[in-house]
């Protein structure tokens, strides 16, 4: 029996896997439920679940070769608008599909251990927390994921909303899929006083107001225009009460571009822009690095090879190669210390229905996805295994 037609049998299960990681979402590294969840489900399918880091793993077959399956299980801290019937009601939402991720290797997981004899190596399982915060892949490989036995290649899949078949598939064997990322905080201090009387204050709101406006101006007239580059301030706070002007204004962002000299170029102008705009206020400025993930850039023949093996599972019949994205992924902290391969897939829709994206309140993503999904983790993992065999042991 195939995969597909195996999963095809598995359908039920791995939809309620999907449903209780997206009722019961959490997010960051903290995971208990999804922990105690996939913990629960390996050892009922025959495995010896353990922690790594935050995270869980465990193996299937043995010896050499090693191919990693991972798949990021966190959400996001929204409140969620889907209207599906098994929404989330903690605050917390899956509306970046990571939920699907976690079902989908779960599945594979258990149809990799039935046939656990026929493995030409090992496959070890990944299930990692924090993607969102970009803090899960790299507390995983400080905790040894690619370790022990050791990874010779990783792969990981990530799916995708709107009005896509599913059925599509899409990657980069050329150059860089997804952006950088590095993340930051940015704490402005100045002078408190009365609103009434603002020549008694150094206004921390208007300093970062001004800051806001600099940091845009390098993007805009400091980046290389051929080259992807991105600066968001997602979070602004200050202040207490109209007629007060506080101490401080926090700020945090992200800058993301597909080139390493933008990248350092440009974070080295953020620290030294906002430093010079708040000294020119008569203000000071602090900035933490929240998150620092380089591109995403797959190995060029795994790519390849992982592909042909997507195309080999029944009904994974659109295949996408150059495709490039300004979103991150942790992924890349993975790809950068052993060749590895991220591929999206798609679980949109077809039907005319108003569809959103990812990191909408809104979106929903279709479950038929979670089919073929599992189906491709399990398939590529032993075809990659069988045209890479060693000797045991």
């Amino acid at each position: 029996m195939s995969f597909y037609e195996r999963a095809k049998t598995l359908m039920d299960e791995t939809v309620s896997h999907r449903r209780f990681f997206h009722k019961n979402a959490e997010t960051g590294l903290d995971m208990p439920m999804a922990r105690e969840y996939v913990t629960k489900k390996l050892a009922e399918y025959g495995y010896s679940p353990k922690e790594c880091g935050r995270g869980i793993t465990a193996t299937a077959g043995s010896g050499s070769p090693v191919i990693l399956l991972r798949a990021d299980m966190d959400a996001l801290p929204m409140k969620e608008e889907s209207g599906e019937e098994f929404s989330c009601e903690n605050g917390n939402m899956h509306a970046c599909g990571h939920d699907f991720h976690a079902a989908m290797l779960l599945t594979a997981a258990k149809m990799l251990k039935e046939c656990e004899s026929e493995l030409k190596g090992t496959v070890k399982f990944m299930f990692q927390p924090a993607e969102e915060t970009f803090e899960g892949a790299r507390n995983m490989i400080s905790s040894g994921i690619l370790e022990d036995p050791k990874v010779d290649v990783a792969v990981a899949f990530h799916i995708t909303s709107g009005q896509m078949p599913t059925g599509l598939y899409a990657y980069n064997s050329g150059g860089v899929m997804m952006n950088s990322v590095d993340g930051f905080r940015i704490e402005v201090k100045g002078k408190g006083a009365h609103g009434a009387y603002p020549s008694e204050s150094i206004d921390p709101i208007m300093i970062a107001c001004h800051i806001h406006q600099s940091l845009q101006s390098l993007i805009a007239r400091e980046s290389e225009a051929s080259k992807s580059c991105v600066l968001t301030i997602g979070s602004f706070h200050a202040g207490s009460a109209a007629n007060i002007i506080p101490e401080t204004a926090v700020m945090e962002g992200t800058l993301r571009t597909n080139d390493v000299k933008e990248r350092e170029k440009l974070k080295r102008r953020l620290y030294e822009v906002t430093q010079a705009v708040a000294a020119a206020f008569g203000g000071e400025a602090s900035i933490t690095e929240l998150s620092a993930v380089p591109p995403l850039i797959s190995d060029k023949t795994l790519a390849d090879k992982i592909a042909g093996y997507v195309g080999e599972v029944e009904g994974m019949n659109i295949r996408i190669d150059n495709v490039s994205a300004s979103a991150s992924e942790d992924f890349a902290l993975i790809s950068e210390k052993v060749p590895g391969v991220l591929m999206y897939l798609s679980a949109g829709f077809t039907d005319g229905r108003t569809v959103y994206p990812a990191h909408n309140p809104k979106v929903v993503f279709n479950e038929e996805a979670l089919l073929t999904g599992s189906a491709v983790y399990a398939h590529v993992a032993k075809r990659w295994l069988e045209e890479n065999i060693q000797d045991q042991v």
